[in-house]
């Protein structure tokens, strides 16, 4: 079982854009704790997902100056091969979550989009999407076990610096743990979508139909930017089945 990275060095693996604002966030007593609590878990022979080298994994794919839209999710998926450190997002040949089936859902609803095979979100990272979990780690099987330990911080200081030194970004807030993040947002600035949660459990109050995909294309084109393709890529259609 490999070690937790050293502190010290984890900041080596961001895209360059991010060091500059975030390399602080690693002397600071929250992260120290935190990575003290991942240590702990990590001796007493805890699975924690995603794997090690994709707990950053957010902040490798995008840019700071080139992100366009933020969708914030909660914690990492908590089952075995479904995380790799983007919300939302499972590995290519891993079944497909409910949540991100009603996303499919409103993707086709949305902009005709037809329901891809996989759900792997990394061309949207490509083009500007942040997939930003409010907190990046989970023990396997354990929702939500990871809250509260300091993440927190860091995601919010990412939102922040968003939002304070960029203009023109559309965030996706879906449910109430991502519309806690509204105050963090400069709403002058920027374009904020919200909605429910898109699990089965509260998309139908109001997820499926809310049109955020042609509402954050509309806002970006409207600013200059290029749109977003949310069309997934077609790499993993010949690979797993896609519900349980």
């Amino acid at each position: 079982m490999k070690n937790i990275p050293k502190l010290s060095t984890v900041n080596e693996t961001f895209h360059p854009s991010w060091v500059s604002l975030l390399g602080q966030e690693f002397n600071k007593p929250y992260m120290k704790s935190l990575w003290s609590f991942l240590e702990s878990e990590h001796k007493k022979g805890k699975i924690i997902y995603p794997p090690m080298h994709n707990w950053f994994e957010v902040l490798k794919k995008t840019a700071f100056d080139e992100v366009k839209a933020v969708i914030i999710g909660q914690d990492p998926y908590h089952g075995e091969g479904q995380a790799h450190g983007l919300s939302f997002s499972v590995k290519p040949d891993t079944i497909i979550p409910a949540s991100l089936r009603n996303i499919h859902k409103e993707l086709l609803n949305d902009l005709k989009i037809i329901t891809p095979a996989h759900g792997h979100l990394a061309s949207w990272s490509k083009q500007g999407v942040l997939l930003l979990n409010t907190v990046l780690t989970v023990e396997r099987s354990s929702p939500r076990s990871h809250q509260g330990a300091g993440w927190e911080i860091f995601t919010n200081k990412i939102i922040k610096e968003l939002s304070k030194k960029r203009q023109n970004l559309v965030f996706f807030l879906w449910g109430n743990e991502a519309q806690k993040k509204f105050p963090l947002i400069d709403k002058k600035r920027h374009l904020i979508l919200q909605a429910p949660h898109p699990s089965p459990l509260s998309a139908y109050r109001g997820f499926l139909g809310c049109k955020h995909f042609s509402l954050a294309n509309k806002y970006i084109y409207k600013h200059r930017k290029n749109e977003i393709n949310w069309t997934l890529t077609a790499i993993d259609q010949n690979s797993s089945p896609q519900k349980p």
